[in-house]
């Protein structure tokens, strides 16, 4: 009964989708819906886009075992990337009339810049679908009771998100979002209400947190721990900034408000509401004890869902994965979309440059469905990874690699092209010793990549600019400098 409200569910929002995939008729409308998005969709797309399996799945497991402190990368530092975007980085941006950020890595630094950060920002994409994809993957087979496996399950929710995805790009996934937000607020929110009925009421579930010392956000007064603790934050704070998805609800808002504010407030909406699983998770702890804590040791992924499963009615039940799927599907579309659109605009067309604009879209497409079957192909190998993991370690990427460039870009008129290169050279080399040589357990490897990003910007500009031609001179007024 409930794999089949499900499939309907599922069947509902690919028709759907399909129905907004009419509004394509340009490379422009699939991949920034012809920038004709409202601010209240700017706000549904960009908070459903981070509200993923990580967000219901991953964070509160995290957050079961070490409290507020082990989750400040997501959502505290991933909520707080959208604020920043919209605060500091989405009206230079969409003054630009670009198709993706990497175009406007050519815009300022060249060809070879725009390259590479094309290949830095499609690699972080890998993780963080592979982790929707396993999560779908959980859910089938759950709801099967077993009788779909997990990697069928995965294969599965991959064909479920292309059906859409393939054919309307950014209206499609707009128009989806819209609808999945609201069934996942209201969804989570009637389900919190009711676990905290069954646990004896919300402040019950608070007092429990606060006994077993959940709500401590601060790391230990050592350094150690408070270089940890700056590591995970600016992980996700400044490691997406440099994302093609979060470009692209930019760039898809019909005015410069919605541009602007729209990443603001799907920002702090998502800070708050990831707070619900949380509170679902701890009242677990209360509702079935033992079982949780045998589900901590083993997967504390599973906790939420065998709560809901086992000790909820089919209502609840249904809401909840209804909510669980509107989650993972409006993540996975847009990260399917976004690596895809960056490979056409910024290296299909390096190659190919004289090609229609019917041509480019019928290659996004095909990058669409290339790049959905290689994460899933991925996520299959990658079995058993935690989710939360696999999200943290894709925006390690962007963030040692292309994350300077862009801020050095916009905000410092002496970044040069070869500062540039400076920058995701001598990042991305620091990043991968001090993971291979387990230096990182000295400092994150991540934060030794930014340092060194960030020296390499400066020491390239200033110095002498025989090495590569600066191109500085002829674009940074397309910067908006």
């Amino acid at each position: 009964m409930l794999l089949t409200l499900v499939i309907g569910y599922l069947l509902g929002t690919i028709a759907i989708g399909l129905w907004a995939a009419k509004r394509v008729r340009t490379a422009a409308d699939f991949a920034i819906a012809g920038r004709h998005l409202p601010m209240m969709m700017i706000v549904t797309t960009t908070f459903a886009t981070w509200f993923g399996s990580e967000t219901v799945l991953g964070i509160p497991a995290k957050f079961v075992q070490g409290g507020l402190g082990s989750v400040v990368e997501d959502p505290f530092g991933a909520g707080t990337c959208l604020i920043l975007v919209g605060l500091f980085f989405a009206a230079k941006l969409y003054r630009m009339t670009l198709l993706t950020i990497s175009d406007y890595y050519r815009e300022r630094y060249g060809r070879g810049v725009e390259v590479a950060c094309s290949l830095i920002i499609i690699l972080s994409y890998l993780g963080w679908v592979s982790a929707q994809v396993t999560a779908l993957g959980l859910v089938f087979n759950l709801l099967s009771g077993g009788a779909i496996t997990i990697p069928m399950g995965m294969v599965l929710g991959t064909v479920s998100i292309l059906a859409y995805t393939l054919f309307g790009g950014m209206w499609s996934v707009a128009v989806t979002d819209f609808i999945q937000m609201i069934i996942l607020v209201l969804g989570l929110s009637v389900i919190a209400v009711f676990a905290a009925e069954q646990a004896g009421g919300a402040d019950k579930v608070i007092s429990l947190a606060v006994s077993r010392d959940l709500f401590r956000f601060w790391p230990e007064p050592t350094l150690t721990q408070i270089v940890a603790f700056i590591a995970a934050a600016i992980t996700m704070m400044f490691g997406s900034i440099p994302q093609q998805d979060v470009f692209q609800r930019v760039m898809s808002a019909k005015d410069l408000r919605a541009a602007t504010r729209g990443p603001v407030i799907g920002g702090v909406c998502y800070i708050l509401f990831a707070a619900v699983p949380m509170f679902l998770v701890t009242s677990a702890l209360i509702i079935m004890p033992e079982q949780a804590a045998s589900l901590i040791a083993d997967d504390p992924q599973k906790v939420l869902p065998t709560l809901v499963m086992e000790h909820m009615p089919l209502v609840m039940q249904v809401l909840f994965f209804g909510a669980l799927l509107s989650a993972l599907k409006s993540t996975a579309s847009a990260t399917l979309l976004a690596p895809s659109v960056t490979f056409v605009e910024n290296i299909w067309r390096q190659f190919f440059p004289r090609r229609s604009d019917r041509q480019q879209l019928w290659a996004m497409r095909v990058a669409v469905l290339v790049f959905s079957a290689c994460v899933c192909a991925y996520a299959i190998a990658l079995q058993g990874t935690p989710i939360y993991e696999m999200v943290s370690a894709a925006y390690q990427i962007t963030l040692v690699g292309a994350f300077v460039p862009l801020v050095a870009g916009l905000y410092w008129q002496r970044a040069s092209t070869q500062g540039a290169v400076f920058s995701i050279v001598l990042g991305l080399l620091a990043w991968v010793l001090f993971m291979a040589t387990g230096a990182d357990e000295v400092l994150p490897a991540q934060l030794a990549g930014l340092l060194m990003a960030a020296v390499g910007m400066v020491v390239g500009s200033l110095g002498p600019q025989s090495l590569i031609r600066n191109r500085h001179g002829s674009h940074h007024h397309a910067a908006g400098l």
